[in-house]
């Protein structure tokens, strides 16, 4: 059995208590700073060609994710694999292009031969305390990537698991020789996997995961798992749990450093894991910011210890609210198993979610010479952008602002500079516009991406068309994801109140007029 040690605990507090998961108090909006909101072309800076997988997904063997969402043999809208047809056409629109599996803190006790082969065994789930059925397992994920179009990204078992475990998992996927490739191909599967993604542990520096390592442990326990997993497949890209803790990080990347391709790191920034106490939209905004922040914190160690070239970031979990499962982490303390279905109330995505969401992604976008690579957490169902019922699927507000990110982006990110007011809610304030500008290879078709954060007032930006190459039109066409009120919300059976809508831009001195709680799209051609 794994003692755990002082020093994960005081990991997991830090976490808590840092940006990934940030407490605010009920505070009032206070009236906003008014001067002239421009945003400029920076001259002398090149485009970036940004990486796609940074709007990746992430899905995990907790309540009714796997179960009764993406799988549900006997469902009138699954296929004769048993998975969600609904829900893949869904995943569909928003081209995923990569996906983490099957955990998460599940993996930390998940030993993936218990789910391949024709006979499965159900076991309980140490980490959740409910029995997992094991019949969707390595196999029946890779099939369903396949169907879906994505690329498969597996995290390995650190926690109760050995290296060599690991590396097993490998073989069965990528080798077509030894015990576990003629395994693979003795259980229908003859041709390899080529799974090229894969992760050494899950949040490891927490004192609520299981098998939790201190932080003089990790570092060579990332170094021989990699060495045995490159033993059986040489390219593959290999991550290892890591935080924007200087005391956590650095002492991984020296140890093993040279074996990694990119650092782990999630955030949550609404911390209702153990209360369900959902921050308003005014506090959800003040936090926009901070994902930004801890990425800067983790280039900064990357680039101290000598790696920003080569080791890049993968936010491989993120979401503005972490998932309500009251008391993990408590172990003299029973789980409350029902009130998980609190994460099905429809009501708590909103545009603060959809918002905050935006600004996630374009701070991903700001920094893609070092952020490569996120998966938003969950998928479906739990605080997914698709919630998964027996009648159908609901898009919450979040899958718009997915799909929007997605489909209508050009593939370079322009730098830009912002002078733009401040929104205040108490002693807290943030830029009340977040904007991004992106553009094809020729530079002859740009896309703003910009978020107007301020709950009642419309917004007006001066655009640079001028660093553009452009003349200022009378009239720009966009996309605008909003609802009449930021608490708006979609629901089963009732009208889908926040959708993105076609709307055409009067050019006036060369502003736009961003309307309230809003995500907008607007392109210069």
């Amino acid at each position: 059995m794994i003692r755990f040690k002082k020093i994960n605990l005081l990991f997991f507090i830090f976490l808590m208590a840092g940006s990934s998961f940030v407490f605010a108090g009920n505070e009032k909006q206070q009236p906003t700073e008014t001067v002239s909101n421009r945003v400029s072309r920076l001259e002398n800076r090149e485009k970036i060609k940004y990486n796609p997988m940074i709007f990746g997904q992430f899905i995990e063997h907790f309540d009714n994710q796997v179960y009764g969402g993406i799988y549900d043999p006997g469902s009138k809208f699954s296929d004769e694999d048993g998975f969600r047809i609904d829900v893949m056409e869904a995943l569909k629109e928003l081209k995923m292009p990569i996906i983490r599996w099957p955990g998460g803190c599940f993996v930390s006790t998940y030993h993936w031969l218990d789910g391949v082969g024709p006979e499965r065994t159900p076991v309980y789930d140490k980490t959740w305390q409910v029995e997992d059925p094991n019949t969707f397992g390595t196999d029946e994920f890779i099939k369903w990537c396949r169907k879906v179009g994505t690329e498969p990204y597996i995290c390995t078992n650190a926690g109760t698991g050995t290296p060599e475990e690991m590396s097993d998992w490998v073989e069965y996927c990528n080798l077509t020789v030894g015990k576990f490739g003629r395994m693979r191909a003795n259980n229908g599967h003859p041709e390899p996997y080529d799974v090229k993604y894969w992760s050494v542990g899950n949040e490891n520096w927490g004192g609520h995961e299981l098998g939790a390592r201190t932080v003089e442990e990790w570092g060579p326990m990332v170094r021989e798992s990699a060495k045995l997993m490159r033993s059986v497949t040489k390219d593959l890209k290999l991550f290892a749990a890591a935080t924007s803790n200087k005391d956590w990080t650095m002492p991984l990347l020296k140890a093993a450093g040279q074996h990694l391709d990119y650092i782990s790191v999630h955030g949550y920034w609404d911390p209702a894991f153990h209360v369900n106490n959902i921050s308003p939209y005014l506090e959800c905004m003040m936090r926009t910011e901070r994902p930004e922040e801890d990425i800067q914190r983790t280039i900064n160690i990357l680039e101290e210890a000598g790696f920003a070239d080569r080791i890049k970031i993968a936010y491989d979990e993120w979401n503005l609210r972490n998932w309500h499962h009251p008391w993990h982490g408590d172990f003299r303390r029973g789980f409350e198993l029902e009130a998980r279905r609190k994460n099905d109330i429809q009501s708590t995505y909103t545009m603060a979610d959809a918002l905050f969401s935006a600004c996630f992604l374009n701070s991903c976008l700001r920094n893609a010479d070092y952020v490569e690579i996120a998966c938003f957490s969950p998928v479906v169902n739990t605080r997914g952008a698709i919630f998964v019922h027996p009648e159908g699927i609901l898009k919450r507000t979040t899958f718009h602002t997915l799909y929007m990110y997605a489909n209508w982006l050009e593939a370079y990110i322009v730098p830009v500079e912002s002078s733009v007011e401040k929104l205040t809610s108490g002693t807290n304030s943030t830029n009340v516009l977040d904007v991004i500008l992106t553009s094809d290879e020729a530079g002859k078709r740009y896309v703003y991406a910009i978020v107007n954060k301020d709950p009642k007032r419309d917004i007006d930006l001066t655009l640079d068309f001028e660093g553009l190459g452009k003349k200022a039109p009378k009239t720009l066409n966009g996309q605008v994801l909003s609802g009449k009120s930021p608490d708006d919300y979609n629901d089963i059976g009732a009208e889908n109140r926040v959708v993105p809508e076609k709307k055409s831009f009067k050019v006036k001195n060369g502003a736009v007029t961003l309307p309230p709680h809003s995500l907008t799209f607007i392109t210069v051609e």
